[in-house]
């Protein structure tokens, strides 16, 4: 009988033990990847935060035309696009944003916009974003990749990757 006890609680140990690394996988899950809530703006500092999203070649969307007049850019030049919905409260995407300037001053030929989730709401529902940030690789208007959350190596290895297969290596 106390062998049976033992065993009881040597799997009461390893549970816990699993359980433990499932709250430490969730709480990496939640620290790497923002969620898509609206932020109340009447503190008005948003117009002051974006500043810090934009720079490089990084261009900001603020209507469902300017989108549309990017995508229209992006297929007469040919260049793949990569559209960054984020959002100005979000902590990851605020730490990947100088990130994301950086790829798009060293990668010209491609194009990259940035929406904030909470400016456009109703056109990011529309893209089904689930949490911030999310980055969608669009060909021609088409999307061919996508990433959600902030995670460095992951959006370099997508967007090598994207470039590789249209035969250009980032100039």
């Amino acid at each position: 009988m106390s062998k049976l006890r033992y065993k009881r609680q040597g799997s009461k140990q390893s549970e816990n033990r699993g359980t433990d690394t499932l709250l430490q996988l969730a709480f990496w899950h939640f620290s790497n990847m923002g969620h898509c809530f609206s932020k109340d703006k009447s503190d008005g500092s948003d117009s002051e935060q974006a500043v810090e999203f934009v720079g490089g070649n990084v261009h900001r969307v603020t209507s469902k035309e300017d989108w549309d007049q990017k995508l229209s850019e992006a297929k007469r030049d040919g260049k793949i696009v990569i559209a960054n919905f984020s959002a100005t409260w979000c902590g990851p995407c605020r730490m990947l944003a100088p990130f994301y300037c950086e790829l798009s001053e060293k990668h010209p030929s491609l194009m990259f916009l940035l929406i904030d989730v909470d400016e456009l709401t109703d056109f990011s529902t529309s893209w089904d974003i689930k949490a911030t940030p999310t980055f969608f690789f669009l060909k021609d208007g088409q999307q061919i990749d996508k990433l959600v959350g902030a995670n460095k190596p992951e959006l370099q290895k997508k967007l090598t990757a994207v470039l590789d297969s249209v035969g250009n290596h980032g100039k």
